[in-house]
């Protein structure tokens, strides 16, 4: 044990001398989750972005009922009106085809009189219907543009009948208030725990992603130190000295992978306590789930480092042997774009890196609010990706090294 010990903190001391480390472990996490951040909208302070689809607006008719029509579009929950009655039908063309907006709507002239007449005037609507946001955008405009006839119809029909006892505003008006409360509508429910998250605002969901996959990748990067220092006692003849004294193999073995699990752990928890408290990440919402997340993910990779300084013959291929890792596991896990906007198929691709596994576990505590029994599977997997990588490396070390 003592000998496992004194091979840890020698190469914890060269590690802790390399900037690199540093670099790797905790400047370029920190630098990565705020760009990504800012990229996503997760440090918006002037509250939720509307994420409507913006439509330009033109009202050439500018009538009771045109005025109406714009009310029932400017409450919708699908589209954005993106009002300028100085733009012409030409400069809205341009707009849609610069894609500066997704559509433009123009109500034509006489609108409101062709409406109140008992006809169905037709509406302008600028838009490219082979997509699917230009399909939405037509849907919503035309299920709109009906409600606004309907309601004109019903009303007309009932002045027509009833005379002046039932005028048309009041008629009209009731009849559009009528859709306010539909037959049929959808409710999302969200569990307590999030719905606690969201109302207070103690924690930043939009990081929810980014900052666990940013501490993630980067962990994998940083091993190219780890990495180095085993190659070079392989090429100064540190390790073959070593091997003719009693130390046993499994010894070097451990103390090497020690000093990068107690890497990888410190770099975890400075950088869970750092973004806890600046970044409002809810790591420390279930600190006994996000403990052992973080003793999960920092063995496993540990046991991918110990791999690559074994695979590793020079400095060079400890470089590309750490950062090829980063970039294919991190993209497959999900550390740049969540895995829950793909397909099943690509989300179970990616659960074949360790990254992915890492993630749920995290985004359990952090977006979720579960506790210990929501990471129990991800830590597992993890471990069984630890005991591979450090077989592995045990298995390549017995081979290539002279006995």
């Amino acid at each position: 044990m003592i000998r496992i010990i004194d091979i840890a903190q020698n190469d914890l001391r060269q590690l802790l001398r390399d900037r690199k480390t540093f670099m790797f472990l905790l400047a370029m996490p920190i630098l990565f989750t705020v760009m990504f951040g800012y990229a996503f909208g997760a440090f918006n302070s002037g509250g939720a972005a509307d994420s409507r689809i913006p439509v330009g607006y033109l009202d050439q008719d500018n009538s009771r009922i045109s005025h109406q029509l714009h009310d029932l579009l400017a409450a919708s929950k699908v589209i954005r009106l993106a009002e300028d009655q100085a733009h012409s039908t030409a400069e809205l063309e341009q707009l849609v085809s610069d894609k500066k907006i997704a559509a433009a709507l123009v109500v034509p002239i006489d609108y409101g009189r062709a409406n109140l007449a008992g006809k169905h005037p037709r509406l302008t609507l600028i838009a490219d219907t082979s997509t699917s946001t230009g399909t939405t955008i037509q849907a919503d405009v035309l299920a709109t543009a009906n409600r606004l006839d309907s309601s004109v119809s019903i009303a007309l029909s009932a002045e027509q009948i009833a005379g002046d006892s039932v005028p048309f505003r009041p008629t009209f008006e009731k009849s559009l208030s009528a859709w306010q409360n539909p037959p049929i509508e959808i409710e999302s429910t969200l569990s307590p725990a999030l719905k606690n998250l969201q109302d207070d605002g103690t924690y930043n969901l939009g990081l929810a992603n980014t900052a666990p996959g940013m501490m993630l990748q980067f962990a994998i990067a940083g091993l190219l130190t780890a990495a180095q220092i085993i190659v070079v006692e392989r090429k100064s003849y540190s390790l073959q000295r070593l091997l003719t004294t009693a130390t046993r193999r499994i010894h070097i073995l451990l103390g090497h992978y020690l000093a990068i699990f107690i890497l990888i752990f410190t770099q975890f928890l400075l950088l869970i306590v750092f973004e806890s408290i600046v970044f409002k990440v809810g790591y420390l919402r279930m600190p006994a789930a996000t403990f052992v997340m973080a003793i999960s993910a920092a063995a496993c990779i540990a046991g991918l480092g110990l791999l690559i300084g074994i695979l590793a013959r020079t400095e060079e291929q400890a470089v590309i042997f750490s950062l090829i890792p980063m970039f294919v596991l991190a993209g497959l896990g999900g550390a740049w774009v969540s895995l829950e906007v793909t397909g099943a198929a690509f989300q179970a691709i990616g659960h074949l890196s360790p990254i992915a596994w890492a993630l749920d576990g995290f985004k359990n505590v952090i977006v979720r609010g579960l506790g210990v029994e929501s990471v129990l599977l991800p830590a597992a997997a993890l471990m069984v990706y630890a005991i591979v990588f450090f077989g592995l490396a045990t298995w390549r070390f017995w081979t290539a090294e002279e006995r």
